[in-house]
């Protein structure tokens, strides 16, 4: 089973004020800095677009002193609207923001940026995966497209549950803490494989079957101890009696907004390694 989150970090309507200004609870984890001066759009549950707005707080809006960085509960939607012209476009509580980010290279063709990198990038490698591997037949390969990993994992425990994989891996991102080149997972390394997170010990066999097919194919393999943060994989793991598990992936910059950095070549080595993996995988009963 491998398995990546398609749910992004977003916003939702929490309440609308009298003027129309619209007040907003995050999706997931999002540091609302990143979202200041952000142009938005507000969507219903079918994804149909009612309105269009930028994301400001009082300082800038009155062009005051901005004395400390904002938190979320200061940040609103400005459309131009009054609530009772919000509710004529059927704009309620509930309704869905999505800060608006177009992709684009960076400088050349190896550096991407764009919105909800976490965890687009995982859906795409499993895309072009599935698209490798049309002729594989050793084995059965589930391909898990999974909803609210961001606010508590909830879409790898019922998929796991329905499919009782033998073992998984969550094909999801990492944090590029290259800002001190001196430290930390830069992008252009490699894909990246969790030994830990703040959650859950990877399995071990899994991870040295990996390892080794990555050492043997010379390709570049960073291999990450994190003491924050987690993945389906967690839950994949945990489920039922118990089914190994590990996470691979990228690391991506800014991770947590809606302007995000990462390498084409390390998404490229990730599904080579994936592909590599899984046309030689390990034995259910050495893990």
């Amino acid at each position: 089973m491998l398995a990546a989150h398609m749910d992004e970090v977003g916003l939702m309507i929490k309440k609308i004020e009298e003027n129309g200004f619209i007040r907003l609870s995050p999706i997931g984890g999002i540091e609302p800095i990143t979202l200041v001066g952000q142009k938005a759009k507000i969507m219903d549950a079918n994804r149909k677009i009612l309105c269009d707005g930028v994301i400001t707080f009082g300082e800038l809006h009155d062009a005051s002193e901005i004395k400390e960085v904002p938190k979320m509960d200061y940040l609103y939607v400005d459309t131009g609207l009054t609530s009772k012209e919000l509710q004529k476009k059927r704009v309620e509580i509930g309704s869905y923001v999505i800060p608006h980010h177009q992709f684009q290279y960076l400088g050349n063709k190896e550096t991407i940026s764009g919105k909800a990198l976490d965890d687009r990038i995982g859906c795409y490698m499993l895309i072009e995966l599935a698209k490798k591997l049309k002729d594989i037949r050793k084995l059965d390969v589930y391909y898990v497209f999974t909803v609210q990993e961001e606010i508590g994992l909830y879409g790898a425990k019922t998929s796991v549950y329905e499919i009782n994989p033998n073992w998984g891996i969550a094909i999801d991102v990492t944090v590029a803490s290259d800002s001190d080149i001196k430290k930390g997972t830069a992008i252009g390394s490699g894909p990246y494989l969790t030994v830990k997170d703040s959650e859950i010990i990877a399995n071990p066999k899994l991870d040295q079957h990996i390892e080794n097919i990555a050492k043997k194919n010379k390709i570049p393999l960073v291999l990450e101890v994190a003491d924050f943060g987690t993945t389906d994989a967690t839950n994949i793991m945990l489920s039922k009696g118990g089914i190994p598990s590990t996470i691979m992936g990228v690391p991506v910059r800014n991770i947590h907004s809606t302007i995000s950095v990462a390498n084409v070549k390390d998404i490229q080595n990730a599904i080579k390694l994936l592909e590599l993996v899984l046309r030689n995988p390990p034995s259910p009963t050495s893990l």
